[in-house]
């Protein structure tokens, strides 16, 4: 009965009910699209972190990252097969990495730098890492003898594909040993300290530069990136002298302190829009209710105690929020999704040199925390205009215009 009269009431003054519907909803549309909208860009740098550098995660040695080695190649990864074999086998790893990194001398004619190279399965990579972006020749493939640099140390060098680099390294038998590479390609991620350092080649040839027959580490590609800890804890199990380590660790200062830093930011603006969204609604509810301060009125003249006439209002906000909320939320995915579903061409971000395009993410959780977050608003906002009203005496009331 109180639902039904309470929805009854919400057609007796259109005008006030569509603004309250309109307020409820323009609320609850600005907190989706700006939950969908810091979705995108968290998403993004995951992306560009994962499928750019280091994969979902790394497998060392038991403390490798942690200190600092005289002779590094010492404790890198002897049994790689045996632990490549085991993360094959895990149902949720897709790709398995093994790489190397190595220190080198750049040469090209009398222009030299210092980089940092990875020794890869480039075959097996280059579908994964998409987010390199070679801007200039082909990514590394199944080229003999090929190298890819980053765009920064290509500029430093005057490089172009085609073009022969000459590398020398100190191996692992303490002596030194060089090799020409061709140019294959100059990839570009945005992150300016690893593309003004860091080159790859393949790892059959960084093995022989090194005189080993070890891998210093091996990056790991999931089918979902929510399954790392189930893998890493079965790494650890059954090799307890090596250690994982998430893309987020890998990568405290681009990846993880941005992340911290944005989400941060977002907390802050989340707040001022809500507690914009509230002051809204809340002047726009007492409004509604203030006019209807006789009908109150005549309401308890007749018998109907305070704690019934606050359920029939209490009723009306919970049909108002409802709507409003759900209103809001469709009208807002709808017009995401036809007008900007291509994304929002957005500046360089923290950590990145290169501009973004950010689309709206969207997920169920999401759009069920949104919507129990604006109904609360709206239902708060609803009992603080109602106990105004109904505290009023009924002479009072009456008396009201």
């Amino acid at each position: 009965m109180i639902f039904h009269l309470a929805f009854r009431n919400l057609f007796r003054n259109i005008r006030r009910t569509v603004a309250v519907l309109l307020t409820v909803a323009i609320g609850a549309g600005a907190l989706f699209s700006f939950k969908g909208f810091i979705n995108g860009i968290l998403e993004d740098y995951r992306e560009n972190t994962v499928h750019s550098h280091y994969g979902h995660g790394q497998i060392n040695t038991l403390n490798y990252r942690e200190t600092v080695y005289e002779k590094p190649w010492e404790h890198w990864i002897d049994n790689w097969y045996e632990v490549d074999d085991f993360l094959t086998k895990q149902p949720e790893v897709e790709h398995v990495f093994p790489r190397i990194g190595f220190s080198a001398l750049l040469k090209n004619g009398d222009l030299s730098a210092s980089g940092q190279g990875e020794g890869i399965v480039a075959e097996e990579e280059a579908d994964f890492f998409h987010s390199l972006n070679i801007v200039e020749g082909e990514s590394l493939t199944t080229q003999k003898n090929g190298i890819i640099l980053g765009k920064g140390l290509a500029n430093a060098l005057k490089v172009q594909p085609g073009d022969n680099v000459l590398l020398y390294v100190n191996s692992a038998k303490n002596k030194f040993n060089k090799k020409e590479f061709t140019v294959t390609g100059i990839f570009y991620t945005g992150a300016v300290d690893f593309d003004n350092r860091i080159f790859r080649v393949q790892l059959n040839d960084a093995q022989s530069l090194m005189k080993t027959n070890s891998i210093e580490k091996i990056s790991i590609g999931l089918k979902e990136y929510t399954d790392w800890e189930k893998v890493s804890q079965a790494v650890e199990d059954r090799f307890p002298d090596l250690e994982t380590a998430p893309f987020n660790e890998l990568d405290k200062v681009y990846y993880q302190h941005s992340i911290d830093w944005l989400n941060t930011q977002f907390s802050v603006v989340q707040v001022i829009i809500i507690g914009i969204v509230l002051l809204g609604i809340f002047n726009t509810i007492s409004t509604a209710i203030l006019e209807r301060k006789q009908e109150i009125g005549n309401l308890r003249a007749n018998g109907e105690s305070s704690f019934d006439v606050l359920r029939l209002v209490l009723t009306e906000g919970f049909l108002m929020g409802i709507i409003g909320s759900v209103l809001g939320i469709g009208l807002s995915f709808f017009i995401l999704m036809t007008f900007l579903n291509h994304g929002i061409k957005m500046p360089p971000g923290p950590g990145l040199t290169n501009e973004m395009f950010i689309s709206f993410k969207f997920n169920w959780k999401m759009l069920f925390q949104i919507f129990i977050l604006n109904f609360s608003v709206v239902m708060l906002a609803t009992i603080l205009a109602g106990f105004k009203t109904v505290r009023m005496t009924i002479a009072k009331a009456l008396r009201s215009h």
